[in-house]
């Protein structure tokens, strides 16, 4: 394998047969951290090869990929099959038995007619650990039907609580980025390292065996409601949408200037007279309305209209400097070129460069994690479809005359 991996997942192969971005997202940082992806692709390729434009690639066959499948199928390796055809089957089993994690987002009936439901699975490596992506979990009312992002940002009420008031006309918002699914993803490589780790761990119920590992969109939505859920918990009621204001915390919001915004948190107490001084509002600090959090969060109206009308008497770089001074939290509202074009964006290497095959010099997201022994690392590029099929079966044992008869009848 070229450029093996070396990260602390060295040695872990995961074979990965989700698609979209829940699964690959999952998988995509298990390869960052060293694991061996294998990207098993259905015969048309998984289906973000097709979701642009934006595109990468000159449009000619088999040289255009939709920007969206590079964002999560870096350091992996792609092997497309057929596995309604039984020596399509058969390559998967295959590969299953050589394997320390499956990920897959099928429908369960679906994965048991093609022969690899949990009884299958046990039999082929009873060290195979399972992760199961669902829309709504393996039990309930909803079991089997699909989930969707939006949609799940809907039904989980992630909606509801996201957009401008209805008092300034907003209606129920999603969040810019498929942000239920990518929750799901990262609550998915959670539970694959737990289980990786109760496998090796002595005592542990899983020591030497695999398990079953479920994680669904609605839960992991529901779960990042964290303080919101907490909310309505506590005192019973839905909490409303409050645009870019926070529901604890005040002033932790945007505001207008004279040439832009500026985002400001006044996350404690310690920095509340800062604020003040800093805008020039000194007496803030003495006003028992505004005394406390507590305070300010009841008055939130009174001390919200009064902040606008001072903060838009001056430029965002003269409030910027102000605030910074005073060690205040705030910053620009920034696109997404201007996040990465940063300072701090680019002392942080958060855009990495990769050549591919075909499309040639690619920009990727860097990694946000960093680990002082055994580092992640972006080694290779986003896939061909199929790119590395005679790779990965001469690995588990085929000819090459197997692999001519297996490309001859499209299983692979």
């Amino acid at each position: 394998m070229p450029n093996p991996p070396t990260g602390p997942l060295a040695g872990i192969r995961v074979v990965d047969c989700s698609t979209v971005l829940a699964g690959p997202y999952a998988t995509m940082l298990l390869a960052d951290l060293g694991a061996d992806v294998v990207k098993v692709e259905p015969p048309e390729g998984d289906s973000t090869r097709g979701w642009g434009p934006p595109w990468v690639g000159d449009g000619a066959e088999g040289t255009r990929t939709a920007a969206y499948f590079l964002s999560v199928n870096r350091n992996k390796r792609s092997l497309r099959l057929d596995l309604k055809q039984p020596s399509g089957a058969d390559v998967l089993r295959r590969l299953l038995a050589t394997g320390d994690v499956f990920v897959e987002n099928l429908r369960r009936d679906s994965l048991e007619r093609l022969g690899f439901g949990d009884d299958a699975l046990r039999e082929i490596n009873p060290r195979l650990i399972h992760l199961a992506i669902s829309g709504y979990g393996p039990t309930g009312p909803l079991v089997g039907r699909p989930g969707y992002d939006f949609l799940l940002q809907a039904e989980a009420g992630l909606m509801s609580i996201t957009g401008q008031p209805d008092a300034d006309g907003g209606v129920p918002t999603k969040v810019g980025v498929a942000i239920a699914d990518v929750a799901t993803g990262l609550h998915a490589a959670v539970g694959i390292l737990a289980a990786l780790a109760g496998r090796e761990r002595e005592g542990s119920p899983a020591y030497s065996v695999g398990q079953r590992v479920d994680v669904s969109i609605f839960e992991s939505t529901l779960a990042i409601l964290v303080n919101q859920a907490q909310n309505a918990f506590v005192d019973g009621d839905a909490p409303g949408r409050l645009g870019n204001a926070h529901p604890n915390i005040v002033p932790y919001e945007m505001f207008d200037t004279v040439d832009g915004e500026i985002a400001i948190a006044v996350g404690s107490e310690r920095q509340w007279p800062r604020f003040g001084l800093a805008i020039g509002l000194p007496a803030l600090a003495d006003d028992p309305r505004f005394a406390t959090n507590g305070a300010r969060v009841e008055n939130r109206a009174e001390l919200i209209a009064t902040l606008r009308e001072r903060l838009s008497e001056g430029t965002t770089a003269e409030w910027m400097a102000a605030l910074e001074a005073a060690d205040v939290p705030a910053g620009p509202i920034n696109d997404i070129p201007a996040a990465f074009a940063s300072e701090q964006a680019v002392a942080r290497e958060m855009t990495v460069g990769v050549d591919h095959p075909v499309l040639g010099p690619t920009m990727q997201v860097g990694l946000p994690i960093e680990l002082s022994a055994t580092p992640a690392e972006i080694r290779t590029a986003p896939p061909l479809l199929g790119e590395h099929a005679d790779e990965i079966l001469a690995e588990l044992g085929y000819s090459a005359a197997d692999i001519e008869r297996l490309r001859a009848a499209a299983a692979i």
